[in-house]
């Protein structure tokens, strides 16, 4: 509004001075009879000044425009063209730019319409009859000024259309976000709904029949014997289904390595307390290190930690072994575990490693560039390999 305030007052002043000059040209003329200045610039303040609302009533404006022009030509007789023109090609464009599309094309037509038959009626009228060429300048003038407005109406219009579409495109564009957003919000929330009636389902069943069966145990444990032992082999086989329904729940929810900033991260230093701790159940742990301890790679250290963990977890559990050898030799850029239990060998590894247990480890070993073997140790029991990488052997 400002801008445009101050071009339509610019042009004001321009037109002014324009008209004030080509009246005094024309004063030398016998036949021509001056008009009135006060009603001159009145009707030029009223085509040029609602320029200033160009952009919030176009069409508007180049009504008032198109017939300020044509009283200022046909009741005053002014003579002034060159700003008036400029004024009339800027109205023409802002409506077509900016204005209502029921409307813009008919009021862009209409006045264009007006404004070219006053052109010809001055070509034919004001043109003196032994005017050199007259038919020449005639058809001349009307070109000039067809051609400009027209080039105005199109450019106002493809601008117009651009803009609008480009607003168009944002509205979509904010749209889509916001749908993006709210189905990501539903699909959070649908998954966790899935999640929750997955887990409900898991463990409301696996713990009312442990509950059944264990009273059932507590009222023939003292009669029956057998039976309650029944009951209580029950429970045991709800209780691994439930632990092995879980464990594939996890395990389709699982992400590899997804870390945990906050928490405090273990590293091979540890492993003389994990073996400590496994020490005080059933499995005896023993860890020697070869070669000469250095700083490891955080992500490296975290790793090689996790994968004696989780082999020792396993041996526990499924080798039912009672002493387990922890080896860790530094060699130079090389990282080598050894885990070694004198528990019983079986054909398939996955099934002493509980299945997850050496997914997790061979991933681990993957993540560095590392290798794993695993199966049965040379002198009996179960062994667990793995060679980490670790180049320049520290940060």
């Amino acid at each position: 509004m400002a801008a445009d305030s101050a071009l339509a007052v610019a042009l004001l002043g321009a037109t002014l001075v324009s008209s004030d000059v080509t009246l005094d040209i024309y004063a030398s003329e016998p036949s021509y009879g001056r008009p009135d200045a006060t009603a001159i610039a009145a009707i030029l303040a009223v085509m040029v000044l609602p320029l200033a609302l160009r952009r919030r009533a176009p069409l508007t404006v180049l009504l008032a425009c198109t017939a300020a022009f044509l009283t200022s030509r046909i009741l005053l007789d002014s003579v002034e063209t060159s700003i008036t023109t400029i004024v009339m090609s800027l109205a023409v464009y802002s409506a077509a730019a900016h204005g209502r599309a029921r409307w813009r094309s008919w009021v862009c037509g209409i006045c264009l319409v007006a404004v070219m038959a006053e052109v010809l009626r001055e070509a034919i009228v004001i043109f003196p009859p032994d005017l050199p060429n007259l038919l020449l300048n005639q058809i001349f003038a009307l070109l000039v000024n067809l051609v400009l407005f027209g080039a105005m109406w199109a450019l106002g219009a493809a601008l117009g259309s651009g803009r609008r579409r480009a607003k168009e495109l944002l509205h979509r564009t904010v749209e889509l976000e916001h749908e993006r957003e709210e189905n990501a919000r539903r699909a959070v929330f649908d998954e966790r709904v899935r999640i929750a009636r997955e887990l409900h389902d898991v463990v409301a069943h696996h713990v009312s029949m442990m509950g059944i069966q264990a009273g059932a145990a507590r009222v023939v444990l003292g009669r029956d014997p057998v039976m309650a032992t029944e009951a209580l082999a029950g429970i045991e086989t709800s209780s691994r289904q439930a632990v092995l329904e879980l464990h594939q729940l996890l395990g389709f929810l699982r992400q590899e390595d997804d870390p945990d900033d906050l928490a405090p991260q273990p590293s091979l230093g540890q492993v003389h307390s994990l073996a400590a701790n496994m020490s005080d159940s059933e499995l005896t742990v023993e860890v020697s290190v070869e070669g000469e301890q250095r700083p490891l790679a955080p992500t490296v250290d975290v790793s090689a930690y996790r994968i004696v963990q989780e082999a020792l977890t396993n041996t526990l559990k499924h080798a039912g072994a009672s002493r387990a050898d922890v080896h860790l030799r530094y060699w130079p850029g090389e990282l080598e575990l050894e885990i070694i239990a004198d528990g019983h060998g079986v054909a398939d590894p996955s099934s002493t490693l509980g299945g997850l247990g050496l997914i997790g480890m061979r991933e681990r070993a993957s993540l560095h560039g590392g290798q794993l073997t695993a199966g049965p140790a040379a002198g009996g029991g179960f062994a667990v390999r793995v060679k980490l990488p670790t180049p320049d052997g520290a940060l």
